[in-house]
């Protein structure tokens, strides 16, 4: 069972979380997210751009950056000094050396801002994500027959989740839109080449 917020489907409450999901609360300290958030509110955050279109969150990628406009992943710049601690730390819960955690993506999600379904592509593997600032709830179905399996995890401010396996390949996520603005790091390994 995770040791964070419920999952909650269409029947009610999961006892169990599906394969490949794990959740925690206070993965950081109060004092750790607020030295974090003063690191990541400078950043030069450009809006998400989807083939034209852009999106209301913004978004600065480190190591790895995906164009969805050419569907290539391209080289950017090196992850930054301040994320280290934290990839070390995101890398030990999901079981990876922390080199292996070749992407950091920050995200700032402005009132209105959320992420509809989606997939992260397939060059990436393992997903760890940390949040900061406010909740976000974080969704997921997976297609059953002719409708969907769905549940929701209350993902709160300095929690972190881990997608993996079946939950990460199988499965869609998507952020319902902010009540508040909050921002998220999300940490990715790449498939093996």
């Amino acid at each position: 069972m995770a040791r964070g917020s419920p999952l909650h489907g269409q029947r009610g409450l999961f006892d169990v979380e599906p394969p490949g999901l794990v959740h925690v609360d206070d993965f950081i300290s109060a004092s750790e997210e607020t030295a974090l958030l003063a690191s990541v509110r400078p950043l030069p955050f450009q809006p998400f751009a989807f083939h034209g279109w852009f999106g209301k969150r913004e978004t600065v990628s480190f190591g790895w950056r995906y164009d969805f406009n050419d569907s290539r992943v391209h080289a950017a710049p090196a992850i930054p000094e301040f994320l280290l601690p934290l990839r070390t730390r995101a890398a030990a819960f999901a079981g990876l050396p922390p080199g292996a955690l070749e992407q950091a993506l920050v995200v700032r999600y402005d009132v209105g801002a959320g992420i509809g379904w989606h997939r992260d592509r397939p060059v990436f593997d393992k997903v760890v994500g940390i949040s900061l600032l406010s909740p976000c709830e974080l969704r997921f179905r997976r297609r059953e027959g002719h409708g969907f399996r769905r549940f929701s995890l209350d993902a709160a401010p300095r929690s972190a989740y881990l997608l993996s396996g079946e939950i990460r390949h199988e499965w869609e996520h998507s952020i319902a839109p902010m009540e508040q603005m909050r921002f998220s790091i999300t940490f990715r390994s790449r498939v093996d080449r």
